[in-house]
């Protein structure tokens, strides 16, 4: 396997994704970097304000930014209404995913009833236990573990130690990022006199296609029905995925979140860092909720929503918080 870098001209790149073009078509760009960080065949960027203070002293070849920064721009611009997605759509032109050679390593340990098609690549000390299904061109990184009866689909990607448990299904061109657990039992017991009860978690996790998971991030299996995460969902590094959710199509969510079981969250929601989610809520589609933010009650109606405090001098929050206990005493 190898990193495969292409070079194109600035007129072709133009072209193919529809940007408007000042400056000489027939230069040439390899990779990409950061305003600063450019030089000579280098491709840059510029979608943030924070960033402009670097625009004119970057050695970028081009740089793809917005009609409104572009007389400013000291490089051959790349213009469009959105430079960030435009830029991500280039961005993967030139730095293409390596790819890996089909075969099953020596050292992979696969059950005799486990399907996996000749286009896919198995690493090193894989094991797929009976009834696995691994699709077309999936590429599985050394150390991956999947067990009984649980799918893969086409043009997936496993980075190394990722875990399916039993049953689970991954969808087509999914990417799963080293350490995710994929099916653990959800955290399900009963009380009894003191004592904890484990509930047998039967169900399983159905991921659709396009999904992206990040590294350490565990994703529950379902308590009698599926835990579900549709399609284009992106979940960052180490989120809490508990049993039941059902997270809706192109919803993203950042580190560290935690969702409890039986969380429906809706379609094309963002989640910022660190929010955590009570169980058995509702969240619309079309949310937005901001970083550290506690969720402890349903969500009925899109929008922006909020309830972390943003930081400020301690002595300013040791006030606040007098201020705060002052309140609670005069109403009782």
């Amino acid at each position: 396997m190898r990193d495969v870098n292409r070079e194109f001209s600035l007129g072709e790149l133009a072209v193919r994704f529809g940007l408007e073009l000042r400056g000489d078509p027939a230069l040439r760009v390899s990779h990409v970097a950061t305003l600063s960080g450019a030089m000579p065949g280098s491709l840059s960027f510029l979608a943030n304000s924070r960033a402009r203070k670097h625009l004119s002293a970057s050695h970028a070849t081009a740089i793809v930014l917005s009609a409104g920064d572009a007389e400013a721009c000291p490089a051959a611009a790349l213009i469009g209404a959105n430079p960030h997605l435009s830029f991500a759509r280039i961005a993967t032109l030139l730095h293409p995913q390596p790819t890996a050679t089909p075969g099953v390593h020596p050292s992979a340990v696969v059950a005799d009833t486990a399907r996996i098609a000749s286009s896919a690549s198995v690493g090193p000390f894989c094991v797929i236990e009976a009834g696995a299904q691994v699709g077309e061109r999936v590429e599985l990184g050394a150390g991956c573990t999947v067990l009984a009866g649980a799918r893969i689909g086409a043009d997936s990607r496993l980075m190394p130690r990722v875990t399916l448990y039993a049953a689970v299904q991954i969808g087509q061109r999914c990417i799963v990022h080293t350490g995710a657990v994929i099916g653990a039992d959800g955290f399900g017991f009963a009380p009894d006199e003191g004592t904890w009860v484990k509930v047998p978690q039967v169900g399983s996790v159905r991921i659709g296609d396009d999904v992206e998971i990040g590294a350490n991030t565990t994703v529950d299996r379902g308590a009698i029905e599926d835990t579900v995460i549709e399609d284009g969902v992106k979940l960052d590094n180490q989120i809490q995925v508990g049993h039941n959710v059902v997270i809706g199509a192109h919803t993203a969510i950042a580190a560290c979140t935690g969702i409890s079981g039986s969380t429906v969250i809706g379609r094309r929601c963002m989640i910022g860092g660190m929010v955590g989610f009570a169980g058995h809520l509702t969240i619309a589609d079309d949310v937005s909720v901001t970083g550290c933010s506690l969720v402890s009650a349903s969500i009925r109606h899109s929008g922006s929503y909020s309830s972390g405090m943003p930081t400020v001098e301690t002595r300013a929050w040791r006030r606040m918080v007098a201020h705060l206990r002052r309140f609670g005493e005069k109403e009782r």
